[in-house]
């Protein structure tokens, strides 16, 4: 019987407020190991179950999500009870690090295929749902995509226009220089794979949505 004994940790290279990412090896090979952290400050049984369902939830669309086409890191060995993931080490750079990097040949290529991906998703009604560039790898020019911790099933307009109104307002604040360009060619990429049509509509609820924002006001 395999267990997580099988897993050598080395050191920590993330730490996050909801999990830890660790280095390591798994079988002799490197691995990463993810541990959803207990919550002090809730009842212990609550946050348990909490976490148990919410990393067998990644640990799903990680695998759904490389069944319809989308490279994502396979997934070694699940302790949903300590809440424990192992999966393939991914020795890539994060696109958000990329972007203003002088030794990118072509970062065109890749937010083309950033929008491919998210196409084949919303495709097969996968929601990603935290949509970031530090939430794509990059190895050996091809495009990975990680954390699906907040990922969710939908076929609904909105929520597909909402996952890329996420990549659209990350680009703004954090890669502003290079934003517009950027989500033209996300878009570009996203069309190829459902056509204009699918495209105008998206954007057209993006708009909505960026109205709702605009003008909601708190009470």
């Amino acid at each position: 019987m395999i267990h997580l004994g099988a897993y050598k940790m080395e050191r920590l290279i993330r730490k996050g407020a909801e999990a830890d990412i660790y280095l390591g090896k798994w079988f002799g090979r490197y691995a990463i190991l993810k541990i959803r952290k207990p919550k002090p400050y809730m009842q212990p049984e609550l946050d348990a179950e909490i976490r148990k369902r919410r990393t067998l939830h990644e640990a799903s669309f990680l695998i759904d999500a490389r069944k319809v086409g989308i490279p994502t890191p396979l997934v070694y060995f699940i302790d949903p009870n300590k809440a424990e993931i192992v999966m393939q080490y991914i020795k890539g750079i994060r696109l958000k690090e990329m972007i203003y990097d002088k030794k990118t040949n072509d970062i065109n290529a890749l937010y083309l295929e950033v929008g491919r991906c998210i196409a084949r998703l919303h495709k097969n009604n996968i929601i990603h749902g935290d949509l970031t560039t530090s939430n794509f790898l990059v190895f050996k020019n091809r495009l990975v995509f990680i954390d699906f911790g907040l990922a969710f099933f939908s076929q609904r307009l909105e929520d597909m226009a909402v996952d890329l109104h996420l990549i659209k307002g990350v680009l703004k604040s954090a890669h502003s220089e290079v934003a517009d360009e950027a989500f033209n060619k996300i878009l570009k990429g996203y069309s190829e794979i459902t056509g204009m049509k699918m495209i105008k509509e998206l954007v057209r609820k993006m708009r909505e949505i960026e109205r709702r924002g605009r003008y909601a006001r708190v009470e």
